[in-house]
């Protein structure tokens, strides 16, 4: 029996080593004064103080979360509305279509999407001069149709599990299918629009191939300048901001259990 345990505990221990030593690599190597990666010449904020001496790099984090912040609420509006439609309206006519249409980017790789949606957008501009140029918009677009998919099926979820005698006897006292859908469905359903905007908003942030076919000159997403940099050597300053987002996401997720925790206790 114990040495079971410890069989399982120094997996355990291999597990986690194996996620999070690189990550521990990279953060110290941002408060690293050599200039060399995997060289340790001393402690120093050098490189903090040039990331935001770096014009390109904060434009292209602030391209990325506009791009995941506009992707996040348009998954969150269409996903909630095919979720809606699809358990809410029966069997339409099309409906078997309309799901497999809805699914088709999770089983679709992206490199055929992204080249679908770059032959489309091409073809638009020759046809109708719509989009002039590739940019945030077209990023945008690329980006919510794979993550709608993904919001879709956490909204459903919850909408499964869903207690529709509220949303009935609501109607029984007189409210409007709209009011009800409002006042009643979207509040209860809150959390999982939440969880879905998040999602969509990390698909976003880290996608790189949707992003290379239809980034433009003046719209360059973070993991494009990430990754188009790792041929001349990640520099230190993507480091540094790497640590600095680590760090901010890990304060939400301490607020995050902090907060689980103490209603937990009140429940």
């Amino acid at each position: 029996m114990r040495k079971s345990s410890t069989a399982g505990t120094i997996a355990l221990i291999l597990g986690y080593a194996f996620l999070y030593l690189p990550i521990v690599f990279l953060i110290t190597f941002s408060f690293n004064e050599s200039r060399m990666p995997g060289v340790w010449s001393g402690f120093s904020f050098r490189w903090y103080a040039r990331l935001f001496e770096n014009d390109a790099l904060i434009r292209s984090v602030l391209t990325s979360f506009q791009i995941a912040a506009m992707t996040a609420t348009f998954s969150v509006i269409l996903g909630t509305f095919a979720a809606v439609a699809m358990l809410r309206f029966g069997n339409f006519k099309g409906r078997t279509l309309f799901s497999g249409l809805i699914s088709a980017p999770l089983v679709m790789p992206e490199v055929i999407t992204g080249l679908a949606l770059l032959l489309m957008f091409v073809t638009l501009e020759r046809l109708i001069g719509w989009p002039s140029e590739r940019g945030m918009m077209t990023i945008t677009i690329a980006h919510t149709t794979l993550a709608m998919t993904y919001v879709y099926l956490v909204v459903r979820s919850r909408l499964m599990d869903f207690d529709r005698s509220i949303e009935e006897a609501a109607q029984d006292l007189g409210a409007r299918p709209v009011t009800v859908f409002m006042s009643i469905t979207l509040p209860l359903i809150a959390p999982a629009l939440l969880a879905g905007w998040l999602l969509a908003f990390a698909l976003s942030l880290d996608d790189v191939v949707l992003a290379s076919f239809l980034s433009g000159p003046g719209a360059t997403t973070l993991p494009i300048l990430i990754f188009s940099s790792v041929r001349l050597g990640v520099t230190p300053e993507i480091n540094a901001l790497a640590t600095l987002i680590i760090a901010v996401v890990s304060v939400f997720v301490l607020i995050a259990g902090v907060v689980t925790l103490r209603s937990q206790k009140r429940g």
